[in-house]
């Protein structure tokens, strides 16, 4: 129970970390400063009145950032390498005292999962600056922060049903990409067709 546990919280808080790092850090400050659930000792990490202002201070930034329809793809790309490397330390801090071997495991792991759940946002939200109305962006930012925060409470909570969570949207994810790359070559290649012709 407590690797299925642990893998939980390391893949979900990864995964949300990738939609919303600073709504993540801050759960996780939070919830160690107060207590909300008994968490391993490892998570007093995220115990530092630091870190949790910081982290809601960038949170109602990227709030309002995420709501403007191109200045949020430009705030997406600058944090392309930000929130990958986040879910990468919040993945390694979940995981506690463990080998080094391990600990570049679980920094591989975190940093990929949030670098696919960062990928797919970026790219849907590329997708809805083509909309000329801004409720499209701001539903879908809306959505994200609901999923993020939701997420990182579900991975404190209950770990287990956070990793059936991830491995679901992670599959999707998987799915998506694999539909979006040959409708994508398809495209080429008609395009080649019509070009020899």
């Amino acid at each position: 129970m407590d690797l299925l546990a642990t893998l939980g919280r390391t893949l979900g808080f990864s995964l949300a970390a990738g939609v919303n790092l600073y709504a993540t850090v801050a759960i996780l400050g939070l919830a160690a400063k107060y207590g909300w659930v008994a968490l391993p000792e490892q998570f007093q990490a995220f115990n530092n009145d630091y870190i949790i202002i910081a982290a809601i201070v960038m949170y109602v930034i990227e709030f309002f950032a995420d709501k403007i329809p191109y200045f949020d793809s430009l705030w997406d790309a600058i944090h392309t390498a930000i929130r990958p490397i986040g879910g990468a330390v919040i993945a390694v801090t979940t995981l506690g005292d463990a080998s080094p071997g391990m600990k570049a495991m679980a920094a591989l792991l975190g940093g990929t999962v949030a670098a696919s759940s960062h990928l797919t946002k970026t790219s849907t939200r590329a997708a809805a600056n083509t909309s000329p109305e801004p409720f499209s962006n701001w539903i879908l930012s809306l959505g994200e922060d609901v999923f993020a925060v939701g997420l990182g409470y579900t991975a404190l909570k209950y770990p287990v049903l956070a990793l059936v969570i991830a491995l679901v949207v992670l599959a999707l994810i998987a799915v998506f990409a694999v539909v979006i790359v040959r409708l994508v070559r398809r495209w080429f290649a008609r395009r080649r067709t019509a070009a020899q012709t």
